[in-house]
């Protein structure tokens, strides 16, 4: 019989104890901000930008929606606002100061300091921008940095081509696929299951800085290097 002391175990984490739980307050960028869920200042904004989405087919991987007006979509971010998990952000574009879609923390483990980055609704005024890829990055910055959170996950539908390409463009590796792990909008989901530790989040701070940096932008704001070649360097 083995000896228990022979068995093998993880590593230490010397002086780990729980995280504390994201707070209610704002995370500002250069190019935009995130802001706690607000159906006042946030709701006919988001829903204006979603009216964007001419098929809206923003909604086809998301448990909610589509809405079918503002007074409806109202009520869900009336009701989404209150949650302490998920807790829900809008982004706001620093230049416009208009909401252009929502992130939330999600499934918070304080307990083992992990935590989700989901319910994202990323309106096409939002979406292929500098914005967009800056709001991933301060939640990242927030839970890693301010936080100290050891691993942050990404979870979607594996059908889901465009949320798990923006996955791996963020630097999320996949750790596999979860087979029937949900019913939503009455069909059955595999979740594809991506994640970043904290031992990559340096690397990968520094990626979406350089990225970001206004000399990345030539005078009609197209990147000059893809975010991918800043995280191979």
């Amino acid at each position: 019989m083995r000896n228990a002391a022979d068995l093998p175990v993880g590593p230490p984490v010397p002086g780990w104890t729980p995280r504390p739980r994201p707070p209610r307050e704002p995370m500002a960028g250069r190019w935009c901000r995130l802001e706690p869920l607000d159906a006042g200042r946030h709701a006919r904004q988001l829903f204006e930008a979603n009216l964007l989405d001419e098929t809206q087919a923003n909604w086809t991987y998301l448990s909610i929606g589509p809405f079918h007006g503002l007074d409806e979509y109202t009520r869900w971010v009336r009701h989404a606002a209150l949650s302490d998990d998920p807790l829900f952000h809008a982004i706001v574009d620093a230049g416009s100061n208009a909401a252009s879609g929502v992130a939330a923390y999600m499934r918070i483990d304080p307990a083992n300091g992990v935590l989700e980055i989901g319910h994202l609704n990323f309106s096409p005024r939002l979406q292929r921008t500098r914005a967009a890829t800056e709001a991933i990055a301060l939640m990242l910055r927030r839970a890693f940095d301010e936080l100290g959170y050891r691993r942050v996950e990404w979870k979607c539908d594996s059908l889901n081509a465009a949320s798990r390409r923006a996955a791996e463009r963020f630097g999320f590796t996949c750790e596999g696929v979860f087979r029937q792990a949900m019913v939503y909008k009455g069909r059955s989901r595999d979740t594809a299951w991506y994640a970043i530790i904290d031992r990559e989040w340096p690397a990968l701070r520094a990626a979406f800085e350089a990225w970001l940096g206004p000399e990345n932008f030539d005078g009609e704001g197209r990147q000059r290097r893809r975010l991918a070649a800043f995280r191979k360097a």
